[in-house]
């Protein structure tokens, strides 16, 4: 059920190109998800959405935070009707920007290819065919890839980040409705992280959320030593730029720990995804509790070897335990303090022992 759940999310999501501060499509498609199964929603000043599920209203929340933009060109000037500035706005070395690349043009679909660099990140697109009174249409472009394919148990596409992260967000809230699952869980599917998570930021300094919140950043984060594609969901213990709480994450891992335990198939890996900053350290700096967690991401922000730019790629098995592990963590909210105290109170058990015996063996040494 949570496989097919999160393949169909993938593929709804993924077929919206989106680019920072243009992600208004894939939105639009994230509340007429809401809207399908009943789960309630809205939108903040800032255009991020926050779906809610409040079944425990007296419960500490859990907010899943994921965003909904991806690596992408902000046209910025109109220079023939068929010849566009664009500035490319996220993370992606300059060695990738090689002049023939095709690219899609937005709103509209119109094929284009990347032209002479024209100043920092800023770039000509040029197409082929006059575009008549539409020419300066166009508000921003995206890579030409494949928005959504499955292949050996992959899902491939252009925007795997963070739509992956989106997906396994609402079907973590679907899954828990569907179960009549006592929970309180906030859904922040935020705008603009490619370029400093504004709309994350923006978010973690309004009264959207409340203060006690655990909050869990939900990404696909480069594939590092340490952890492999298919080996399960990674309990991200921090990123390029911060650690994040190490009570949260023992939170999770004693969660996953039980789930390990069932023998249902379920496998963890634990990490400092480093590859990049994600939005966990926005609102851990805004002074919310936060942990993180994170499937391995092949051709990470479209960039392949030998410098390509080719689509993105999870596995499948990973995203679906991602989603296993959220659904399982929303019903033991309850039991943090149990599941986390395990470690201090198992410390002072071994202090009492330490002392005892270094006490009997002292006048030895």
């Amino acid at each position: 059920m949570i496989g097919e759940t999160i393949c169909q999310l993938a593929r709804r999501l993924m077929r919206h190109p989106a680019a920072p501060y243009h992600e208004h499509a894939v939105r639009a498609e994230v509340e007429s998800i809401c809207t399908e199964y009943g789960l309630r929603f809205e939108r903040d000043q800032f255009g991020n959405v926050l779906v809610r599920l409040r079944t425990a209203a007296r419960q500490r929340p859990l907010v899943l935070a994921a965003h909904l933009d991806h690596p992408g060109f902000e046209i910025i000037g109109c220079r023939s009707p068929t010849a566009w500035l664009a500035r490319f706005r996220g993370g992606v070395a300059d060695d990738y920007f090689r002049a023939g690349i095709p690219v899609r043009l937005m709103p509209g679909e119109a094929p284009a290819k990347l032209g002479r660099r024209k100043g920092t990140r800023t770039f000509k697109l040029q197409t082929k065919n006059h575009a008549g009174k539409d020419a300066c249409a166009p508000r921003f472009a995206v890579w030409e890839l494949e928005d959504f394919s499955m292949r050996r148990g992959q899902i491939h596409g252009r925007a795997c980040d963070d739509l992956i992260g989106v997906a396994a967000a609402l079907a973590t809230i679907i899954e828990l409705k569907r179960k009549k699952a006592r929970a309180h869980v906030l859904g922040v599917i935020s705008r603009a992280e490619e370029i400093g998570f504004h709309g994350a930021l923006a978010c973690a300094a309004s009264r959207s959320l409340p203060k006690n919140s655990l909050v869990i950043s939900i990404e696909t984060s480069r594939e590092l030593p340490g952890v492999k594609m298919g080996q399960g969901v990674i309990l991200r213990v921090g990123d390029r730029t911060s650690i994040f709480d190490p009570e949260a994450t023992r939170f999770l891992a004693g969660v996953a720990s039980g789930l390990v335990s069932e023998r249902n198939g379920f496998q963890f890996q634990r990490g400092l995804m480093s590859g990049g900053t994600c939005e966990g350290t926005a609102y851990q700096e805004f002074g919310f509790q936060t942990a993180a967690v994170c499937v391995a991401l092949g051709n990470y922000h479209n960039c392949a070897a030998r410098n390509r730019i080719a689509a993105e790629y999870v596995n499948v098995a990973d995203a679906c335990g991602m989603v296993q592990l959220l659904v399982a963590v929303a019903k033991q909210m309850p039991r943090y303090a149990k599941l986390t105290s395990k470690l201090p109170e198992g410390l002072t058990e071994m202090l009492r022992e330490a002392r005892k015996k270094l006490r009997a063996t002292a006048r030895f040494s």
